[in-house]
């Protein structure tokens, strides 16, 4: 088996630590940068498409860099599920998709049949490990503010035994005191936080561009089912959606539910959002249950506290997920992560809420 490992190179700062950190375990280090289709004019440099401060950045470390376009794969397997996800009144998250079909599917296919590489690192923040049995474990990373194990638990054990998160055990300042330390941050670009293949987070009008979306107006209604309003299309809304809804009461409506076979928004107040669990199906077990019932922690979208549950298992790969205490705005189309303590049991993706 080839030990050249490549390393995912977006040109932002963890990418770049990486790969120095790399450098120090491995001489033979190829840097990829894989484009969408959605870059910037302004980011490509030259005629391969990656921007200019990437080469910079590479040749500052002395490695080279391989541009893999993937403008028909991210298209397939990121864009329209994420644009048929909200026609269907759910929230997608492109990020754990992209992970899974994109960055460890497509681009890792990619670099072994044509670089011989066999492994594959990124700038994520967390960790796997192998087991006595030869079973690839996910954790956390150690850093809890930017730990990104969430958006990686949908990877197989072929894909995380694929895997290197050399920032695994660093934290985001101990990842810019050494960009600083070795000059790197004067190559690094802006890191975002949006959604990276739509411009300046404008979700409405991404949606209306794409080829073939239709939307058509309909009633807000609330918790009972009476229409007090209008809405211009479900997919501008999403649950716990407190904005855009534009209907005056004496406490703040926000999105309960979403109905695309009715057309409809079910609005409700902030209590009104509370559910006792969820059901989860399409299940990625890292760590197979060795039960039907057992007890976890569960992330329902990233920036969410883990809630302590009790998971049972329905089927191969669908379970249901009963909160300790009510959660708010369990969103159909996100996915839910299983915890226990720093480890990544499994994910998969919210159906809808359930009420015990």
């Amino acid at each position: 088996m080839s030990s050249k490992i490549a390393i995912a190179m977006s040109g932002g700062v963890d990418s770049l630590v990486s790969a120095h950190l790399l450098l120090g375990k491995t001489h033979d280090l190829v840097g990829v940068h894989f484009l969408t289709g959605y870059e910037a004019p302004e980011q490509a440099g030259d005629d391969q498409g990656a921007p200019e401060s990437l080469f910079q950045a590479a040749r500052a470390l002395g490695i080279s860099i391989h541009v893999v376009r993937l403008q028909a794969e991210f298209q397939s397997m990121v864009v329209q599920p994420f644009v048929e996800t909200y026609l269907k009144g759910q929230t997608p998250n492109p990020c754990m998709v992209c992970n899974q079909t994109i960055k460890f599917g497509a681009l890792l296919d990619t670099v072994r049949r044509d670089l011989g590489v066999q492994r594959i690192a990124t700038g994520h923040y967390a960790r796997v490990s192998e087991d006595s049995r030869g079973r690839f474990r996910l954790f956390k990373g150690a850093d809890p503010l930017k730990d990104q194990s969430y958006f990686l638990s949908f990877l197989n054990q072929g894909q995380l035994g694929s895997a290197i998160f050399p920032l695994g055990e660093l934290t985001k300042d101990q990842v810019w005191e050494k960009a600083r330390q070795l000059g790197l941050d004067i190559h690094t670009k802006p890191e975002s936080q949006e959604t990276c293949f739509i411009a300046d987070d404008r979700y409405r009008n991404f949606l209306q561009s794409q080829p073939g979306f239709r939307s058509r107006p309909g009633d807000i209604v609330d918790i009972h089912g009476k229409p007090i309003g209008r809405h211009e299309g479900v997919f501008a809304f999403t649950i716990g959606q407190r904005r855009g809804i534009n209907i005056p009461a004496s406490q703040a409506y926000y999105v309960k539910d979403i109905d695309p076979a009715s057309n409809s928004i079910m609005i409700g107040i902030k209590t009104d959002l509370l559910s006792g669990g969820a059901f989860v199906e399409g299940i990625n077990w890292i760590v197979p249950p060795g039960e039907d019932r057992f007890r976890a922690r569960t992330r329902i979208r990233y920036r969410h506290k883990e809630a302590d549950s009790t998971i049972t298992v329905t089927g191969e790969n669908t379970a249901v997920a009963i909160f300790d205490e009510p959660q708010s705005a369990v969103t159909p189309g996100q996915g839910a992560v299983f915890y226990q303590g720093d480890e990544v049991l499994g994910a998969g993706w919210i159906s809808s809420a359930s009420t015990a």
